[in-house]
Parts: C-alpha cells; structure tokens; sequence
C-alpha cells in the first residue's frame, strides 16, 4: 500500500489515511452559523474516506466579524450548530479539527459592518484598497484572548484538534512580516520579536484546549512580497513553533497580494513542495503540505518523504470520494479538479457560495440528496433510449448522468472526438487542465457503455426517421456554439481566420498578427502566438544547470517569441470574461511576452498587409499579415429549430441554447439528465 494511504498521527489523534481537506471558505453558512448545506457537504468528503477536514476559516473575533462566507466561533451561541457538523464527520469516519482565523488588514471595511480593518501597523492593503487601524497592545491582548476563547469552543464543539491560521497575509501573518510590522514595541523589530504575537497565541490556545488536543499552525512557506518572509524565515518560525510545542505544520504558498500565481492551472502540479521540504528538513514534527498537488503528485511526494501529509482543497470539491477511489487505484474514475478557479475561488471572491465547474452537485447535496442518495446514483422509472447531438461537455455530462439512471444513450458527435470547445480552451500555454474534464467524461461513458459515434453528422430526417421507428424515444441538442463573423470589410487576399482554428491548430499565421477581440479567446491566442520561439522548460532546465546564459538572457529567451502580435479590443477591459484569479496573471503575462494592447480601438477595415483602426485619437494602421477574429460566438442551434415541434421529447443544453461558460454547460446538462 501506498504510504499516503496508511495510517497517520497528529499530536495524540490517530488518521485513517496522510490525505487531508485543507480549509477554505464555502459560502455555505448563514450569518456566520452552520447550515444543513454544510453539513451535508462535509458529511460527503467523509464519507469518501479522507483523513482529516480542516474546517476554516472559523472567526474568532465578536467585534470584527463579517457575515460573508466564513464561520463564526466568536460565542457560546455556534457550539451548537459546530456540534451538528464535527458528529456527521464523525459518523462518516474521519476526523475534524477548526482553523481559528482573524483577517486583520484583509478585511473590508464594507464587508465587516463599516469597521475598520485591524493590523499590527497602519500599511495600505493592495488587496483592499483600504488603510488599517494600528492596534494598540490592550486591543493585541484582546485579540489573543479571543483566540484562546474559540480555541475553547472548538473543543467544546467536538473537534479533535485547532488549526491557527497565520498564512495568506492575514493577521497573525502580517505581524511575522516585516513588510506588515512596523511596530516598535514588542511585538515589533526583528523576527523573533515580531514573533511574540504568534507564539502567546499559541500559548493562549495550548492552555485553552489542554494536552489532548492537538495544535497545529498553519504556516507560508514563502510569502512571495517584496520584502517579506522566505523560506529561509519560514524555517525560523517552524523551529520556534516546533520548541512551542505545536503538534504539526501546515504548509502553505504566499499572500493574497503577491505577484506569483499559485493555484491557478499554469502552476506546475507540486511546484510548490520545496518550500514544505525546506521546513521539513528543519523540524522533527508532521509537515502537512498543499497548493496545486494533485493525488498522483500527492503519492510521489509522501512516498518520497518530502513531507508526511498532503492537503487539498479543490480537489475534494471537484470529488468527494477522491481518497476512496484512489486507494482503491481507481484514478480513471476520479472525477478532476481542473484549476479553473471559476466556481470557487472566483465566487468566493465576490460573495457567491462555492460550486464546481466539473461537479454539478458541489454544494447542493443538501438540496439534491433523497435520503442518503443523489440524483444520478438512483435508477430511472421510465428507462428511455436518448439520443445526444453533440459530444461536447454538455452532452457527454448529460449521457454520463442519464446513462449512470439506467437510460440507454447514443452519441452522435460529427468530429473525430469529444470534448467540443474543450479542445479550444486547453490548447494556449498554461490551459491544458480543462481537457481533464473531457477525459473524465469521456472514460466515464465509456464505461457506461454509451455509444458515442463519431464523423457523425446529424440531420432532421435522420433522427426523425429513428424517432417513427423506435430507436430513439428522446432527442437531446448539445451542438455548442460557433465563431461569430463580424461585419468589418475585407480586401481581398487579405489572410483572416478565427481564432478557435488557431488555437486548434488548423490555421496557419504569419509573423505578424493583429487579434480582434480581447476577450478569453483573443487573450488565449495572443499568449499561444506570442509564446512560439520561447524556450521551454527543457531547455531552461539545461541551459541553468550549466550556466551557458545569464539570468537576464534566461528571462528574455523565455519571454521574447519570434511573432509581433497585437491584441484590439473596443472596450476598456482586457480578458471581462476571464475569472478574476485567473484574469491577472494572464494579463501578467500578456506584458512579460510583449504582446502590444489596444483598448478602446475599433477595427474598421482589414486589409491585405494590416488592419485601419480607429482610436480616441483617431485612425491608426497596425500592420499585419494575419488577422485573427475572436470576437465571440453565437449557439449553433438549427438543427433544434428544424426538430422544434416535430418531436415529444427534445431538450436543448449548453451553448447551443446560449454561449456561456464550461461550468453553466455542465450544470445545465446535469439538472436535465436527473429530471426524467
């Protein structure tokens, strides 16, 4: 048996298996208070058979509170609620511990009653906008005792253990930074000192919850800011901790304001587990270790000793029997986290409660479950023979579902494989994950025996015919959508294509190239085009191994292509459409490989050697030997307009009802597949 598989110990707590559900906020509680949505959410993950939860992030301050997305253990009044919540963990075999948060700088003002945000110094937050209030050392003692207090509570709510949060940049964090701390007081000055705070909170909680209950602290490997803690500071920390006695440490990646991405899908999987290797190399405690691992990662990186447990968060949303199916070996049927952001982080970020793009009943068990069942899992009444147009995500979702119910399904797909626009959207730099999703569900039909034909095109009389003669009882659109052609003149000779052939690979550009449209797929182009003639990783890896360039030339060599693209958009906004943690590092990068931005800019005609545009300023010609139109799409519905009315049962999903995004297209497919 693999090692993350086997039986692991935090302080006195005994774990099933090294596999651990980081925390994240959800959304899912209601003023601060446990819900039913909550609990049957985690009840899911446990019963999937992973280790330990990590429930965060629990508040723990009563006066600087917010009532958006994270949980309040700040009085008596939630024990009760927490209680619910750590007893169906339990049930289900796992254990639970409580990460105890405070945000300090990182709250806003208008999320937390009109307060202003708390921290060590009053330094402007990037992340809010806002400058804090200075917290005086009574206000400091306050705080600390507020910690002790939830730590208390945690216990007394069943929790087998308290996670102390000091990564991301939030409270306890910016006290340990430099960057943060600009006190000159005791919990100010050099490291040691500014790790006075931190460690009578810990203090404070080991007293509050006694020698039984274990303490972990989780922890930046390398908070990523200018002027900020390293690994190197990381390590100082972890031994002071260590000699404190807390009883595992969490590792984590940088700030909320930093400028490196980390869990977007450009980040290699595992990138980041030098920095849990660094600590784990200057303590004798666990080292939990996360950011970006996936579970084969996962497997490497323990069986290696690099640290002794792993933590996940969007992983288990992606899949809540993930640690079952893959200690089982069943890693084709796990159900993939693609990294897309879009209905986690994204949503969290602006209020929303969490989902998934590739798992439909992320975050609505409590509304979907029939007794200890969902949807999909129970067997259909009226069993029907369906009949699919489409083996795009939409329509392999819906087959994977309807088929899981006991229908019979057929595929009629008119290229020469699934996935659809998926194809589309993982060919740029950096993308690749989303074409996860569509192996998934490609394996799982398979598997259900859905019979998928391709280099099939499908006409009205066709299916009507096999609708007269039985052979289909229900008729199921999921054509996508296709480019939109706008109305700019064209010279003649002039070379224009569409960007979904470029990305596809199908079209062939120049070495100079004007995109129109700066939306996902314009910003997608401009980064797969840009990026031809860099070096890979390869070669980099070679050519710093042996120093054959300087570290300047390095950089150029990976930034610098062989084409001269520009991107015009007539709007204010590069990438509106992108989610908003994955919209500024591709922006970011846009800058790094040079690629000329025009916004406000309006194409008014394209020519044979470039494109007329006109400005604020005025007109203005960007030469061009390509040009690229990637200025939206529209559905690609006739076939459901011919069949609309000729037959009893027909649905229409996805994009070919309305270009929307992956997540919508899945989400749609699966509420239709459940509801016959």
């Amino acid at each position: 048996m693999l090692k993350l598989y086997s039986p692991g110990k935090i302080g006195k707590v005994e774990l099933k298996n090294r596999l651990i559900m980081a925390p994240m906020a959800l959304g899912y509680c209601k003023k601060g208070l446990i819900t039913d949505r909550m609990i049957e959410f985690f009840r899911l993950r446990a019963s999937g058979g992973v280790g330990l939860i990590i429930l965060g992030a629990l508040q723990v301050d009563p006066i600087r509170k917010t009532e958006y997305d994270a949980v309040y253990i700040n009085d008596d009044s939630t024990i009760p609620g927490l209680r619910r919540l750590t007893d169906a963990v339990h049930t289900e075999g796992s254990k639970i511990f409580g990460q105890l948060f405070h945000a300090g700088r990182y709250a806003r003002s208008r999320e937390y009653g009109g307060m202003k945000a708390a921290a060590p110094s009053a330094v402007p937050s990037r992340y809010t906008g806002e400058t804090p209030h200075e917290l005086t050392e009574l206000e400091i003692s306050d705080i600390i005792s507020y910690f002790a207090a939830g730590a208390k509570r945690a216990v007394q709510s069943g929790f087998d253990g308290v996670e102390i949060c000091t990564n991301s940049g939030y409270l306890i964090g910016q006290f340990l930074s430099s960057v943060t701390n600009k006190r000159i007081d005791r919990y100010g000055g050099d490291l040691q000192d500014r790790m006075t705070f931190l460690l009578e909170i810990v203090t404070a909680v080991q007293e509050a919850v006694g020698p039984n209950i274990p303490v972990t602290v989780r922890l930046g490997g390398n908070d990523f800011m200018e002027g900020g803690n390293t690994n190197f500071e990381a390590k100082q920390i972890a031994i002071a901790l260590e000699k404190a006695g807390i009883n595992a440490l969490s590792i984590t990646g940088g700030w909320h304001e930093t400028h490196v991405p980390q869990i977007t899908m450009e980040v290699p999987f595992g990138a980041f587990r030098y920095l849990g290797q660094g600590i784990k190399e200057s303590v004798s405690i666990p080292v939990i270790m996360s950011n970006r691992i996936n579970i084969s990662i996962a497997e490497k990186i323990i069986d290696e000793g690099i640290v002794d447990f792993i933590a996940m968060a969007r992983p288990f949303i992606a899949d809540p029997e993930l640690a079952n199916k893959a200690s089982q070996g069943k890693y084709d049927e796990i159900r993939p986290c693609v990294a897309c952001n879009q209905g986690c982080l994204d949503h969290i970020m602006s209020h929303k409660s969490v989902e998934c793009l590739c798992n439909a009943e992320a975050g609505r068990e409590s509304e979907l479950l029939q007794g200890c069942i969902l949807p999909s899992q129970i067997k259909s009444s009226n069993p029907q023979k369906v009949l699919v147009v489409g083996a795009g995500v939409g329509g392999l979702e819906y087959a994977r579902v309807a088929a899981m119910r006991g229908h019979c399904v057929t595929i009629w797909e008119q290229n020469d494989k699934p996935g659809g626009q998926i194809e589309i959207a993982s060919s740029p730099p950096g993308r690749f994950d989303f074409m996860y999703l569509a192996q998934y569900l490609s394996r799982a039909c398979e598997k259900l025996s859905v019979n998928i034909q391709y280099n099939k095109i499908a006409a009205k009389a066709d299916i009507l015919a096999r609708i007269n003669e039985g052979v289909f009882d229900r008729v199921v659109i999921a054509t996508g959508a296709i480019p939109i052609v706008p109305n700019i003149p064209i010279e003649e000779g002039a070379n224009v294509v569409q960007g979904w052939e470029v990305l596809k690979k199908k079209s062939v550009v120049g070495s100079r190239v004007v995109i129109v449209g700066a939306g996902a797929v314009g910003v997608e182009t401009a980064l797969m085009l840009a990026g031809i003639g860099t070096i890979d990783a390869e070669t980099l890896r070679h050519l710093m191994l042996y120093q054959a360039e300087k570290t300047e030339d390095l950089f150029r060599l990976l930034t610098h292509g062989c084409k001269q693209i520009s991107l015009v958009e007539m709007s204010e906004w590069i990438g509106k459409d992108i989610g908003v943690s994955s919209r500024w590092p591709m922006l970011a990068r846009l800058k790094q490989l040079n690629v000329e931005v025009f916004k406000r800019t309006k194409v008014v005609s394209i020519k044979k050697d470039g494109v007329w545009v006109e400005k604020p300023e005025g007109l203005e010609f960007i030469n061009a030997d390509t040009v690229v139109l990637t200025v939206g799409s529209r559905s690609n519905n006739n076939l459901f307009k011919e069949l609309n009315g000729n037959i009893k049962n027909l649905n229409i999903i996805g994009d070919a009802l309305k270009p929307r995004r992956i997540s919508e297209a899945i989400k749609e497919a699966y509420n239709e597949a459940i509801r016959f």
